[in-house]
């Protein structure tokens, strides 16, 4: 093995031994490489950079204890000194815990003093929350009651929910001390739970706590609390709804009887006791809460059957006086039991059903199931009616045998027919057959009485009002659940929260079935935005795919437009228009201008103008079907355009499109892919015909099937006997093209003509900005260059005085020099000429002294 790696290598040498630009490359590529592994190990250190430490994310202002370390080990010891603490729990990168910081801090600013606000950072690394806790959204809000919880806030962050959801946890049990309390108490539309408990003999009786736990345990299921729980103490109290024992529990319903937890068949226990109230309560409004306008929620409840929606301002803190106008209509909707309808028997509680007759078109016939009193003994009992009772297919051949033969004579209550059922002791039917007599709404009462309805009802009947009878002993509404099989559910939402579902639906800013105005002022203190004023109220049929919108005036009350709007939607032949929702028509301004203003070259039609458009019975109206997210209909907008452009003159033709991603058809008018076209002839609308689709969608091909199709084509068969005749045959459609192919290619030379010249102008003057710019470019060198000797001769003159400033310069220092040393030299001819004055005084001296 060494020896074949030696002789290799031995190789490997004598070959770049051979070949030195090889040994230089491999040296190069070697040296190439360290470098490369060097750099990029001393950048590895710097890619990943260190994370910030992390800042506090409430301010210090707020009430809030904010552990942004993720210390989750403090949370443990603020529970336990606090009797209700909440806990917020957020990520600081995190848009939605941003938006409601501040509505946290509201509320905390209100509440501080009675509840423990925490919040804690849940994404630091080095926190203990981010270790211990594994949270797929943020925020996430967890309420504590003394040891109970965590309580997690499933509702809205909005400040007016937040704090009503305290609230409620604050006080689960609402205390009832007398009789009045309580019947107020029970009087609200939602369910109303009631405990007894004698405090007497001790001071917390051991079911107490286990009841108090059940309404905790509730706020889970349901964050909006319909579901109240009240306490009674007193036994005279409670003796008003027949409780004696102690430690009992009783859940309130209006439409069955009430019940009391059944505590030898359940245990008593909070889990318990809070699925037993859900389970068996009674719910009349449903409030939704769906997270988007696409949302699996409000899919599940839809497909239950035909939903009313009712888009209301609402403030969870205060009383809003809509939503107990509409508790109202909603109670007496369902309340059955009040429903006494004249000729049958009322001495026992009926349920009842309509069932529809196809042999006539304005009759129907009421079916009643009156209940023995061996069965009203029962609380679980059914309202079992054809399909399900014994004996089913008899009873019906005779009720239609009966209501059928019984019709020619005028309807009255003693018309109506009732008989025993010989295989049930227990229950009878009876049989009521009268007229449907629907009702129009407000804004329907007001139309014009001329104007023909696409409706199943004959035109020639006559609808008389409706009677006190039909209508029942209060509004007409009581009692309407039990007399239709298009039953209703009622559910509730926040304008402020769920307005774009509003407007999917047909809601708009300045026409809508606005509300408010019943609740005068009682608007909503979290709502400052420009819905919050709004309020709106559709029917959606799921089923059907149809929905319906409530339009209301003035002058009619809330309570009554409901109750009309409902009617008209439980009779067998509703007088409701289907709500399409399309396109914004233009204003009136606009619309007067297009009057004014020449047709267009393709109408664009949308949900109100598509009926009157391809209605037409003087025209054909060539339709496309396009929406803005399909490719292929773009790429056709130049083939449409030919085909429009070659039809201008055809005031018989009309080319029309419509976008059927924004504007709702009606079914029948509905495509199942697009691009699609249909040709609806003139005088005959019902033998629209579509264009094709194993053929190419070409101008030769539309030209053809507009020929072939159109109205004008309806008399090819029958003999020319007159120029009448044949000016509206298809020879006649044919001549009238050609003509104005004709004209239309002469149009086009006269306008090639006048471009070529308009060309030729333009070459000119091309040519002749070409010379200008050309000599303004010589201009421009010429300037440049003289620019340049300018500049050259500014800087050669500026050289020469900076030369000129320094010898001045050296001259001013020369002198200054020279005075210096003038001065110098005067000073020291002075002391020379001093001191030789001196010398010779001494020297006179001397020789005065020697003389002497």
């Amino acid at each position: 093995m060494l020896r074949r790696v030696r002789q290799s290598l031995r190789q490997v040498l004598f070959l770049m031994a051979r070949r030195p630009d090889l040994l230089c490359g491999a040296i190069v590529l070697s040296v190439l490489l360290i470098l490369a592994v060097k750099f990029t190990c001393s950048r590895a250190k710097n890619v990943v950079a260190p994370a910030r430490p992390p800042v506090r994310f409430f301010s210090a202002e707020a009430p809030v204890v904010d552990l942004y370390m993720g210390q989750l080990d403090q949370v443990e010891r603020l529970k336990s000194v606090a009797e209700v603490s909440l806990i917020f729990f957020y990520a600081p990168w995190c848009a939605h815990s941003m938006a409601a910081r501040q509505e946290v801090q509201q509320v905390a600013k209100k509440l501080a003093k009675q509840v423990q606000f925490v919040a804690i950072n849940c994404w630091y690394s080095q926190g203990k929350c981010r270790r211990q806790t594994h949270f797929y959204q943020y925020p996430i809000i967890h309420l504590f009651y003394r040891r109970f919880g965590p309580i997690e806030y499933k509702g809205p962050f909005v400040a007016p929910y937040v704090e009503s959801f305290v609230l409620r946890v604050i006080t689960p049990l609402t205390y009832l001390p007398s009789k009045d309390t309580l019947k107020d108490f029970l009087s609200y539309h939602e369910s109303r739970v009631v405990g007894f408990f004698q405090f007497n003999s001790s001071p917390q009786p051991p079911g107490y706590i286990t009841y108090l736990s059940s309404a905790l345990q509730a706020l889970k299921r349901d964050f909006y609390g319909v579901v109240r729980f009240g306490v009674v103490t007193n036994k005279q109290v409670a003796e008003a709804i027949s409780l004696n024992e102690d430690e009992t529990v009783y859940l309130h319903r209006r439409f069955n009887s009430s019940l009391i937890f059944p505590r030898l068949e359940r245990n008593f226990t909070s889990e318990s006791i809070s699925s037993w109230v859900f389970e068996n309560r009674e719910t009349v409004l449903h409030w939704l809460q769906p997270p988007g306008t696409k949302s699996r929620l409000l899919e599940q409840e839809l497909t239950k059957g035909p939903a009313l929606l009712l888009f209301l301002p609402h403030n969870p803190l205060k009383s809003n006086p809509i939503l107990h106008q509409i508790a109202d209509v909603a109670l007496r909707y369902h309340s059955c039991e009040q429903n006494n309808r004249s000729g049958l028997d009322t001495s026992h509680p009926l349920c009842c059903q309509s069932l529809l007759l196809p042999e006539s078109s304005t009759n129907v016939c009421d079916v009643c199931l009156s209940l023995s009193g061996s069965n009203l003994t029962r609380p679980s009992i059914r309202c079992a009616f054809l399909s399900t009772a014994r004996g089913g297919d008899a009873v019906q051949s005779y009720l239609r045998h009966c209501c059928l033969h019984q019709l020619p004579a005028p309807v009255s209550s003693s018309g109506c027919s009732s008989f025993l059922n010989s295989y049930s002791p227990f229950s009878r039917y009876s049989a009521c057959c009268r007229k449907v007599e629907p009702q129009l709404s407000d804004s329907q009462a007001k139309e014009e009485p001329h104007t023909q309805r696409l409706s199943p009802t004959p035109p020639s009947l006559s609808l008389p009002p409706p009677s006190v009878t039909q209508r029942g002993g209060d509004g007409g509404i009581t009692g309407l659940r039990c007399q239709t099989n298009r039953t209703l559910r009622f559910y509730l939402l926040d304008v402020a929260l769920n307005w774009p579902l509003a407007v999917r639906l047909g809601a708009t800013g300045d026409r809508t079935s606005s509300l408010h105005h019943e609740a005068g002022s009682s608007g909503d203190a979290h709502n400052n935005s420009s819905s919050s004023d709004r309020s709106f109220a559709a029917i959606v049929n799921l089923k059907d795919e149809v929905h319906y919108v409530l339009h209301r005036n003035s002058a009619s009350t809330l309570t009554e437009s409901l109750e009309a709007f409902i009617r008209n939607f439980s009779a067998p032949y509703s007088l409701l228009d289907r709500h399409l929702v399309g396109e914004e028509t233009q204003s009136g301004g606009e619309e007067e201008h297009q009057q004014t203003s020449p047709r267009p070259l393709i109408a664009e039609l949308t949900t109100s103008s598509f009926l009157p458009s391809i209605m037409d019975l003087q025209k054909d109206v060539l339709l496309f079907y396009y929406t803005q997210w399909c490719g292929f209909c773009s790429v056709l907008n130049h083939i449409i355009i030919q085909l429009a452009r070659l039809l201008q003159g055809n005031s018989t033709i009309t080319v029309a499109r419509v976008n059927v991603a924004r504007n709702d058809l009606p079914w029948e008018f509905m495509v199942d892919h697009v691009p699609s076209i249909l040709l609806f002839p003139k005088y005959r609308k019902h033998f629209s015909v579509k264009f094709p689709d194993n053929l190419p969608i070409t101008l030769p091909n539309l030209l053809h099937f507009i020929l072939q199709h159109s109205g004008s084509a309806r008399d090819a068969d029958k003999p020319v006997s007159s120029p009448e005749a044949d000016a509206s045959g298809p020879r006649s459609v044919l001549h009238a093209e050609v003509l104005a192919l004709q004209s239309e290619l002469q149009v086009l030379h006269q306008a090639r003509e006048r471009l070529s010249r308009q060309l030729a102008q333009l070459w000119r003057d091309n040519r002749r900005l070409m010379f200008d710019s050309q000599s303004l470019e010589a201009q421009n060198a010429e300037l440049q260059r003289e620019r340049q000797s300018l500049e050259e001769r500014h800087e050669e003159k500026s050289r020469q005085l900076g030369d000129a400033v320094r010898r001045l310069q050296e001259l001013a220092d020369t002198s200054e020099h020279l005075l210096n040393e003038n001065m110098l030299l005067r000073i020291l001819l002075r002391a020379l000429k001093d001191r030789t004055e001196a010398e010779r005084r001494e020297t006179e001296q001397k020789r005065s002294h020697l003389a002497s």
